[in-house]
């Protein structure tokens, strides 16, 4: 066996009739006492040493697991983003539009798809580096002696009282994480919140904020949300009424309404935007004034305006050249002048 040389150290001198370094300090008091010959500094080199590396030990490994769980989390987000689901989320439905055979629906959903999985992958790295971090400050307090049961009981009165008087801010932020892992809406999408309605421009986790038809952006708290109406999830259908007077023939009236219909959405662009086959349900309403036809057809999300104009306009010329009469003014009465 080859001979490994060892380090002799001197006995422990005595300093006031005691030694400078007992049993119970630990191996580095005699190793700074023999470089410094300093007594104080050895003897409180094995807790100011330990607690050093012990604190650096855990800093490493909460750097170490924080990367670790990024990596993870950013694999996860990937995934979602490409359509590869882990088991947990798959019950989540996808809710972006989809185009009859289209290329440009296949892309909403994959942006929308992408987007969602970005927003919640930055949400799962803020709460894991905020757990690790948090975890490894409490462990490095403790290294140090410092007796963590006040901190603890005082962190838990200032949360109580943080929660009392912030419960909005809670409500908003609560509320927002629900929202983006149920997929209510996205970016781009056509929504209607009660007070404020348009088009949503941005997603954040305490506000939404959407622009309406005036151009208005709207700021709305995610708590402050009861209810979503979303005009851009799956289809949409363009509903069109069409009066008549009541000398018109209703047949002749449905068999032009529905050539005019058909022949006004047969050709690109709003052929792209249908997904399925105009239909003429007939009747809807008969009034004083005449009768009213409706026309629906279903259509990609937030297409419908442009198709309902579209058919109504064709479907009003076609009535106009083949004399349908159109429904009467009402009649008012109007009160004799005293």
């Amino acid at each position: 066996m080859p001979f490994l040389p060892s380090i002799v150290l001197p006995p422990n001198e005595l300093v006031g009739g005691a030694t400078v370094c007992t049993a119970q300090d630990s191996s580095w008091c005699q190793l700074i006492y023999q470089l410094t010959g300093v007594g104080w500094l050895a003897r409180s080199a094995g807790v100011v040493l330990d607690g050093a590396l012990k604190t650096l030990l855990i800093v490493v490994l909460a750097v170490v697991i924080r990367a670790l769980c990024h990596r993870a989390i950013a694999q996860v987000a990937r995934g979602v983003g490409q359509g590869r689901a882990p088991a947990l989320l798959r019950p989540l439905r996808e809710r972006a539009a989809r185009g009859p055979r289209g290329s440009s629906g296949v892309a909403t959903l994959v942006e929308r798809r992408r987007q969602r999985a970005a927003t919640i992958g930055s949400l799962l790295r803020s709460i894991a580096s905020f757990v690790i971090f948090g975890t490894g400050a409490v462990l490095v307090l403790g290294e140090f002696g410092v007796n963590l049961a006040p901190i603890i009981a005082s962190a838990g009165v200032i949360g109580v009282a943080v929660g009392f008087g912030a419960q909005n801010l809670v409500r908003d932020f609560l509320s927002g994480i629900f929202m983006m892992l149920e997929d209510q809406y996205g970016v781009g999408d056509a929504v209607d919140f009660g007070e404020a309605s348009g088009t949503v421009e941005s997603i954040g986790l305490r506000v939404t904020t959407v622009r309406d038809v005036e151009g208005t952006l709207w700021y709305v708290r995610n708590g402050a949300i009861s209810r979503v109406g979303n005009f851009s999830q799956h289809f949409s259908i363009a509903l069109v009424d069409v009066p008549l007077g009541h000398g018109a023939d209703i047949g002749r009236a449905t068999e032009l309404a529905d050539a005019a219909a058909r022949a006004a959405v047969a050709e690109p662009p709003l052929s792209e935007d249908l997904l399925g086959e105009v239909t003429v349900l007939g009747v809807q309403s008969v009034t004083a004034e005449g009768v009213t036809l409706r026309i629906t057809v279903r259509t990609r999300p937030g297409q419908q305006v442009a198709v309902r104009r579209a058919l109504f306009e064709a479907v009003a010329t076609a009535f106009t050249e083949a004399g349908i009469p159109p429904p009467s003014p009402s009649q008012t009465p109007v009160a004799a002048a005293s």
